[in-house]
Parts: C-alpha cells; structure tokens; sequence
C-alpha cells in the first residue's frame, strides 16, 4: 500500500503529524503497536492527572472544615481511583481512534520497523506481516521508563511509572520514590495524600532539579510539610526484594543506611524507544541514544523525519505535538517556523503544582544578563486566601537594560494554567512595562504575574 507519509507511533507527536499531513491533503497511515494515544493517553499525562485530581478531592475532603462544610470522616476506595483513572484514559484513546477515522487516516495495528526509506514492515500481534510504502516515514515512538541497573523493574516490588498508576489493592503503606522530577513528584504526592508513607531519594542536590532553585526550597517545604521524607544527594546502591517488601541500601552524605518499603518506585528519567525499529539498517544517525534530526525534523536520510521523546530535547508531550505538526507541513511543502527550545513551559502537577518557562536566574546570570528579578508570594493574593491556598509564589526575571522577558517561575495552586500567558508574551517579545500595564482582573491567581513584575520594577503596591 502506496502512501505519501507513514507514521511510526501514535502518541501526543505522531497523531497530530498524522492529522495535519492529512489536512495538508496528504494520504496518510499510522502504525501503532499497542494503544492509540500512546504513553501520553494511555499511561502518562491523563491518567496521571485523573489520579492526582482524586488526590485533591479527598485532601479537600480531610480539610474541609477549614471551609466550613462538614465531611464526616472521609476516606477513599483506592480501586475505584484506579479503575476511574483507566476510564479516562480510555476515554481519551477512543477520542483518538475517531479523530483518525475523521481525517481519513488508515491505522495499522503492529509493530513497525523500517527496512527502506520508504518502506516499513509491520509485524501483527498473530505474527503476520506486511510492507507499507511512503514517500515520508515519522519516527514518532516516544520513550519509556529509564532502568538503573542497581533496582531493575521487576513489575511488583521495584516498579515504574506505569505500575505505579494500576497498583493492585492493597494499597502500599509505605514507598520509596527514587527521582524527584515530574514523574517522582506527582506520585510523590498522589501516595502520600492517599495514606501511603512516601520517602524521596535524590541523587541532586535539591528536588526538581531542572527548576529555579527557589521553587526547589518551596516544593521541599511544602512536601515536608505533608508528610514527606526527603533525602537529597543520595543515591540507591541496591535494593534487597527477597523478603515480604523491599529493603534499599542508600548513599546519603553521612554514610550508608538502609530504608525499608513495601515497594520501590524507579523515577529516574526516560529513555528512547530505539531498538529494533531499523535504524542501524538504513544508517540513519543518532547520537546520545537519540535520533539526529535538523530543525525541520529531518534525519540524514531523506524521507525519513523524527520527532518527541526519540529525539534530542525537552521530553513534553507539547513539545513532540509542536514538532509533527511542524514536520507534516514541511513535508507538505510549507515553510514552518522553528520552534524556539527556550520557550517551552514545563508543568509539574503535584500540589503544590509547579510551571515554568525560560531562564531560571542561575541561568540568566550565567548568560551574562543584568537582570531585575520580581517575586509575589500567594500569601499575599486576596484570590489565594480566598481559596485556602497561599503556599508558593510567582517568580519573574527581566532583562535590565531591554525588559527582555527572560524567564518565569511559579509554584502554587493552578500554575500550571497560568504559565501559558507568559509563553505568549515571550513569544511577541513583550517587554516588563508591557506586563505592568495589561490590565490583570482581580481577584485572580494570575494577577500575581503582575505583581511579581511590578516587585521588579519598585512598583509593588499589595506587598
């Protein structure tokens, strides 16, 4: 079967490469091993959410006196969590299968190897194979959980991010979570608000690491404060698994101790899903265990793009959706315009939830930016107070000598909403001055963006 692009994966890259080729009138086809939507959809960034918003529910439960409403003795059925948490999952997959018929999109279930540069085998879950043809072939096959080889994922007492959200009743009464990104923290978070005793094992010297450090210190009170045991620069040696839990031998700064757990959560990273896809066969370049790729996604073999997890870059499901759709109309002959790597937010969604974009102040500093640096503290927001939700801040970092918007950082209740304003003002090179006089409504969490920028400029009036 002849094609003009074939689409090796269906996750958050692959299926809007898909659906914009096909826009752009091109006959399309997407080769799937598993579930359409992949990890993103079906084992990543919804579920997760699902999980996590039942989180909030039941803390806003425990608490809901503070409200004045009366809750009396709340509790959870974690299998029902579960099983909510896999419908809307499911939900969003099927989504995905209609917006494929909707654009005339043939879907061929099986896993995809290339063994031209137009051609891709597809091996059938009975076994079975075919040859599809394209003028255009999208690696587009995402990554999964990176495995260190002191605590191997055996699926049951060291697992990864995938068992973590489908654990079976019991719950766990204790976990150790080795990582403190994105992935770490959010699990961080969901288990310990549901009853489960979470210790954080960091090999970095501070937790979120890739954030501005006062968010780190933020995220870190903040998760004491519930009840989460936090060791920085340490590191699992071992993890015993012969007994009824786990037992873990870990390198702290003052020598060996051994934690003890019903199970072991590996959050250290994500890799690419590489092997046995056909690259060493056709030659095509990666580096780093990454796929090669210019800035219109092409590799050194020509027809032959890549896009998301599979290639260098922030590991995002936005990021990955960006670069097919970029991909698909470059192949449609368009010219897109590059994506700027600086101005891709990150959201982390544990509570409180964290969103970021641009430089940090290490960062700017060390670009050799003068800069003026602005924060607003939620205590201070009437919206924040109103809601029961002061913890964190709005942090905002400008260019002295331009009112360049270099960089912003948020820790608190919904950043992860408002940091796409910034993103927008980045992007139409929006200046201090210009944030200081958009009218903000009151009383909002987002009209601290404004006040932090005000703290920048000597102008702040409600702190």
């Amino acid at each position: 079967m002849a094609y003009d692009v074939i689409v090796l994966g269906s996750g958050p890259g692959g299926y809007p490469a898909a659906i914009r080729a096909s826009q752009l009138g091109k006959k399309v086809a997407i080769v799937e091993k598993e579930s359409l939507g992949g990890i993103c959809l079906n084992w990543g960034c919804i579920p997760t959410k699902a999980l996590l918003k039942s989180a909030n529910v039941y803390e806003y439960a425990k608490h809901a006196a503070t409200y004045g409403i009366k809750v009396d003795n709340p509790g959870h059925d974690f299998d029902a969590v579960i099983k909510r948490s896999r419908g809307v999952a499911d939900k969003m997959s099927k989504g995905v299968q209609f917006l494929m018929k909707k654009n005339k999109i043939d879907v061929v279930m099986g896993y995809g190897k290339l063994v031209a540069p137009t051609k891709l085998e597809v091996t059938a879950a009975d076994g079975t194979k075919q040859i599809l043809e394209a003028k255009n072939i999208v690696i587009a096959t995402g990554g999964r959980a990176r495995q260190l080889p002191s605590m191997p994922i055996d699926g049951k007492k060291i697992i990864g991010y995938r068992e973590a959200m489908v654990l079976p009743s019991p719950q766990p009464k204790s976990m150790i979570i080795c990582g403190s990104g994105a992935i770490g923290s959010e699990f961080a978070y969901f288990y310990n608000t549901m009853g489960t005793k979470v210790t954080i094992v960091e090999f970095m010297p501070r937790i979120v690491p890739v954030e501005d450090e006062d968010v780190s210190k933020e995220l870190e009170k903040q998760f004491k404060k519930q009840g989460i045991e936090i060791m920085t620069n340490s590191e699992v040696l071992s993890v015993d698994t012969s007994g009824e839990g786990i037992k873990a031998k870990v390198k702290t700064p003052n020598g060996e101790v051994e934690l003890s757990a019903d199970v072991l959560l590996s959050a250290v990273g994500v890799i690419a899903n590489l092997e046995n896809i056909g690259l060493e066969e056709l030659g095509i370049k990666t580096e780093k265990g990454k796929i090669v790729r210019d800035v219109n996604g092409l590799t050194n073999i020509p027809g032959v793009y890549a896009i998301g997890d599979c290639t260098p870059g922030q590991a995002l499901a936005h990021v990955a959706t960006k670069e097919g759709i970029s991909v698909a109309e470059h192949i449609a002959g368009h010219h897109p315009e590059p994506m700027d790597y600086n101005n891709i937010p990150g959201c982390t969604y544990c509570s409180p939830e964290i969103a970021s974009v641009g430089y940090t102040e290490k960062a700017a500093k060390d670009a050799g930016f003068e800069i003026k640096v602005g924060k607003f503290p939620f205590m201070a927001s009437g919206k924040a107070s109103a809601a029961g939700a002061t913890e964190g801040f709005v942090k905002v970092i400008y260019d002295a000598k331009y009112g360049e918007f270099l960089g912003c950082h948020m820790i608190g209740m919904n950043v992860t909403e408002m940091i796409a304003e910034v993103v927008v003002a980045r992007k139409l090179e929006t200046t201090g001055h210009e944030i200081l006089n958009a009218v903000h409504p009151h009383p909002t969490m987002s009209e601290a963006l404004k006040e932090a920028t005000a703290m920048a400029y000597g102008e702040a009036t409600d702190i």
